[in-house]
Formats: structure tokens, C-alpha cells, sequence
């Protein structure tokens, strides 16, 4: 019997979208060994020239314009991409889209961006028979992520239900799944190999996490929480920005025994399984990561827009809080240091987590989508 096939398709603006689809692949793997996953960034796929220079010229725009990007956001919150605009996108980037559908012939198609997704609704439009399914990788409901072809949606939050339905979505055409994470994620490591593995000593521990492109907070807060370096361990992780990493490792103030500065890792999961503390964007895949961990999160700088709102859920939800100032540095590197109190802390978050949060639904639920298609 042919195995089922599942074709995940993303694009690169920012990495959270790429790093959902490789989550969903992974666990529907998991769940089920014998199907098969394939995950694409569309664009830089069929243009291998062009693609990897457009998503240079955005990751320069969010790192020195954000406000900019912030603002295209809104101004464009409700408006999708028309017909005319699909068709453009169809023609400029995407031509040759039906070629790699017909080769890989996926039995459902499930987009974690909403480029791809307006392509492939298109096709659905001119005769395309394959489910599709659109994965809403924010806490947010962005206009751009519908079309009236999308056989459902994959929603992180009720709230996010509720927006889709005031644009008038079908509630039958929209599940909450939550945003998937790695497998990797869904139940704790050992602390101790943990340790050994990364030459970490037991004590407390933060997490500052850069994100994919290692995009830090302001100098001076990031330095004065070396000020606590002899009780309290710091792992910076710096993503794929080697020239930041490199900064921080010539700088005196880093040099501390009790301070780690990685590149780019596949091992977040455990880091956070060893922390008492993360610090980072609020961007909707870490934070989601983090959520399932239990870990208590600070967030940093949100890019105005979908950020903003992934900030307002996990702030708001009791999962963490934006960082203003050193107080709050003190007030919470205060409290790590206090195992009874940090212990407590987290076990409340994973209980909140436990009546918020499943992290294999999403992955069990597009199994079940998938039998039915």
C-alpha cells in the first residue's frame, strides 16, 4: 500500500515559519513512522538566485526598520492578498509550483506562511483536488493568511479562532491546535548528561536566546546581567549571527567561566530543560517552545505586529513578561537563585501549560485530518 504523503511548504521571512514545519513533519514521524513528510521554503526552492537575496533585503529591513515592518502590518491587517496579487506572486515567484506538486504527490498540503498558501489556494481555484491546510504559526490573525480555498485552519488559540471567524471563516473550517513544537519538546531530558554534554555547571541558570538570526536585546541590559555571573549561569545563543558571537566572545565581560555564548544549535530544547529562566523575542515559535517547557520567559523588543500580539498572549496568560529595565533583571535573577521559589514557579507554569497547552495536538490532529482526506 502506498504510504500517505504530507507536503509542508514555508518561507524564510523570519524563522519561525520553517521551524513549524519541521516541527508538524517531525511529529507526525513520530506519531506515525510510515508516512511521509517533505517540508520546502517555496521561494528560495524554485528560486534558488533570486529567493535567498528577497529574504536577505527583509531580514535587513526587520533588524534596522522594524517600526517600518510594523507598519506595513497593520496598514495591511485586513486586506488578503486579492486575486490580483496571488496571480503576481503566482507569476513572479512561484511559476512553476504545479510542476512540484505533481511530483511529489502529497495526499494534503499544509502551509505554515501565508505566500505559499495564497499560491496553492489559487491553484485549488483553477482545478487543484488536494486538502489544504493553512498552520497560523503567530498568536495573531493577519488578513494575508486567508483564502476562501483553505480546507481548514490550524489555530494556536481561541482567540485566534474568534478572529477568524469575525472575517467571516467558517468555525467548522478552523481547529485549535496549538502551534506545533519538536518533538524534542514534549517531555524533559536528563539534567545531568544534559550538563556533561554542554560543560554546564548545576547551578542557576538563563537562557538568553538571540533567535535564528541572533538578534539580541540593548548592550546594556545583556552586560549587566554578567554582573551576576558568579551566581547565576548565562548560555547566550546567537543563532546563525557568527559576527555578534564573535563580539561577545572578545569582550572581557563574557569571558566569565559561568558564561556560555553557542552559534546556532539544534539543542534548544535541552538548554531549556537545564534553565530556570529565558530571555527572548516574543517570536511565536520559542515562545511556544518555552510554554511547553514551563520555563518563565522575559521578552525583549518585539517587532511591532504579530510580536506585539505574541507578547500580549503569554504576558497576559501569566507566562512571562516584558523586560524594561534592570529591576526587573534583579527581581527575577533574585528569584532563580531561591530553589524552592523557582521550583514553584515552574511547576505552576506547567500546570498552566497543562489547561492551555498540548504539545503533540497539533501533529495528532492532522494525523486524523489526513485519514479523512
Amino acid at each position: 500500500m502506498r504510504k500517505k504523503r504530507v507536503l509542508l511548504l514555508s518561507e524564510g521571512f523570519g524563522t519561525g515559519h520553517t521551524q513549524a514545519a519541521y516541527a508538524l513533519s517531525v511529529g507526525l514521524r513520530q506519531l506515525s513512522p510510515n508516512l511521509q513528510t517533505r517540508v520546502i521554503e517555496l521561494g528560495t526552492f524554485l528560486n534558488p538566485v533570486i529567493g535567498p537575496l528577497i529574504l536577505s533585503a527583509y531580514r535587513k529591513t526587520v533588524t534596522k526598520q522594524p517600526k517600518l515592518v510594523g507598519k506595513l502590518y497593520k496598514s495591511h491587517y485586513d486586506k488578503g492578498l486579492n486575486r490580483m496579487k496571488r496571480f503576481a506572486l503566482h507569476r513572479l515567484f512561484y511559476n512553476h509550483v504545479t510542476d512540484v506538486v505533481q511530483q511529489l504527490k502529497p495526499d494534503i498540503i499544509v502551509c505554515t506562511h501565508p505566500f505559499p498558501n495564497a499560491v496553492v489556494s489559487r491553484l485549488k481555484r483553477l482545478g487543484l483536488d488536494i486538502p489544504l491546510y493553512t498552520l497560523i504559526t503567530d498568536y495573531d490573525a493577519h488578513a494575508t493568511w486567508t483564502n476562501p480555498e483553505v480546507d481548514k485552519y490550524l489555530v494556536s488559540t481561541t482567540a485566534v479562532r474568534n478572529k477568524l471567524i469575525a472575517r467571516g471563516i467558517s468555525p467548522s473550517h478552523i481547529e485549535v491546535t496549538g502551534i506545533p513544537v519538536h518533538p524534542n519538546f514534549w517531555f524533559p531530558h536528563d539534567r545531568a548528561e544534559i550538563l556533561a554534554q554542554f560543560e554546564l555547571s548545576d547551578m542557576p541558570t538563563v537562557l538568553i536566546m538571540g533567535g535564528g538570526w541572533g538578534l539580541l536585546y540593548s548592550d546594556q541590559l545583556i552586560e549587566y546581567m554578567t554582573n551576576y555571573a558568579d551566581n547565576v549561569q548565562l548560555i547566550l545563543c546567537m543563532g546563525n549571527n557568527e559576527k555578534a558571537r564573535e563580539k561577545l566572545l572578545a569582550d572581557p565581560r563574557f569571558q566569565h567561566p559561568n558564561i556560555k555564548v553557542l552559534g546556532f544549535t539544534k539543542e534548544v530544547s535541552k538548554l531549556m530543560d537545564v534553565s530556570e529562566l529565558l530571555v527572548t523575542k516574543p517570536g511565536g515559535m520559542t515562545c511556544t517552545e518555552g510554554m511547553a517547557k514551563g520555563i518563565p520567559m522575559l521578552f525583549y523588543e518585539p517587532i511591532p505586529g504579530q510580536e506585539e500580539e505574541n507578547l500580549d498572549y503569554f504576558v497576559t496568560h501569566g507566562f512571562g513578561e516584558l523586560l524594561t529595565s534592570t529591576e526587573t533583571i534583579d527581581r527575577w535573577f533574585r528569584l532563580i537563585q531561591e530553589p524552592y521559589e523557582a521550583n514553584q514557579h515552574r511547576d505552576s507554569l506547567l500546570a498552566l501549560r497543562n489547561a492551555e497547552y498540548e504539545p503533540a495536538k497539533c501533529a495528532k490532529a492532522v494525523l486524523q485530518l489526513l485519514e479523512q482526506s
